[in-house]
């Protein structure tokens, strides 16, 4: 199995911002660096097979999904507060909170509460560059699964399950699982994402709400109790085009393996009748016992059992590296995924 890894993603560390004693003291800055390393060194060790920069796909796919106001915005926000004298982190400080504003604000400060929805995703000096690779990392797993039909890892950081066509947020700059969906799509694909993170993926979700040729179904923690709130409930099925192909699957805080196993099954069932051609995985290992950040109780091993389940499907399968805070179990949750997905 290929993965795809991005070396110079730890220019991007919000961990250098604030580190706190544990992750629960500052949920906002979990998302550091050092977890792309533990889980490169955990793969490494597993010998799962060659380990490859990715390809530039240029800007193209990127803007396929994402409005240019916010790609605009990533690229140039540090550089524009740093000139008004301002110490960086960027992060907003006022929101655009009812999402009836028309005119798109000409200042830094006005547009970074424009394009985006929580206070969790500081842009900082090379923010930009590390989301751009992280995308194209996902799009390298993508067109190495189109080509060989077989599973690919993209060892994505940071994550971008939480944003939108013109929204980051949730530790997210750019959707890695969403332009590499969209990517296969125009490649005449027919996809299927499922997302297992702790979170909804709110922002996959709202990129295909209205298209049937993205299927999306996401297991989550419920939005009644967990972030991201506004999103993930089980009665938001698509609109238009995209009608009855999205599928949410909200589930009780502190879920166990049991319940966790079983609504998967009714999730891939569902994919099963879609009949996809390629399936995109947002794995998310917060769902871990003891992840700073979830609830769920899902053990190493339940991780191995939930590859199984996605290779009983027999797709070519691109895995999205998406949450996961239990740093000591980080690399080895990863790992099991994979080998239950491959054996």
């Amino acid at each position: 199995m290929h993965t795809f890894y991005y070396a110079g993603h730890t220019q991007h560390d919000p961990g250098q911002l604030h580190q706190p004693d544990t992750p629960r003291r500052n949920i906002f800055y979990s998302e550091i660096a050092r977890r792309g390393e533990l889980i490169l060194d955990a793969i490494r060790q597993a010998d799962f097979g060659p380990i490859a920069a990715p390809e530039d796909f240029g800007l193209e796919p990127i803007g396929e999904v994402h409005d240019y106001g916010l790609i605009n915005l990533l690229q140039n926000a540090h550089r524009l507060i740093t000139v008004e004298g301002e110490d960086a982190p960027t992060i907003a400080n006022t929101f655009n909170v009812n999402g009836s504003v028309r005119h798109i604000p000409h200042s830094v400060w006005g547009q970074l509460g424009y394009y985006s929805f929580d206070t969790s995703s500081p842009i900082l000096e090379h923010t930009w560059d590390v989301a751009y690779w992280a995308a194209q990392t996902a799009v390298s797993a993508a067109a190495h699964v189109l080509a060989n039909r077989r599973a690919a890892y993209a060892l994505c950081r940071p994550p971008g399950h939480h944003a939108t066509a013109n929204l980051f947020g949730g530790f997210c700059y750019l959707n890695n699982a969403a332009i590499a969906a969209n990517w296969l799509a125009q490649q005449g694909q027919r996809v299927a994402i499922v997302d297992i993170d702790y979170h909804h993926g709110n922002g996959t979700q709202a990129i295909f709400y209205r298209r049937s040729d993205v299927m999306v179904s996401s297991l989550h923690a419920d939005p009644l109790h967990a972030y991201p709130f506004y999103w993930g409930y089980a009665d938001e099925y698509g609109t238009g085009m995209g009608h009855l192909y999205n599928y949410n699957y909200p589930l009780p805080l502190e879920t166990g393996e049991s319940h966790f196993l079983q609504t998967l099954g009714e999730a891939l069932e569902r994919v099963r009748l879609y009949v996809p051609d390629t399936l995109v995985v947002s794995l998310g290992v917060d769902t871990a016992e003891n992840d700073p950040l979830g609830s769920f109780k899902l053990t190493t091993d339940s991780f191995s059992k939930i590859g199984q389940k996605f290779a009983a499907l027999k797709l070519p399968t691109v895995v999205i590296q998406e949450g996961g805070y239990l740093y000591e179990q980080l690399g080895a949750n990863v790992v099991a995924f994979l080998q239950g997905l491959i054996n």
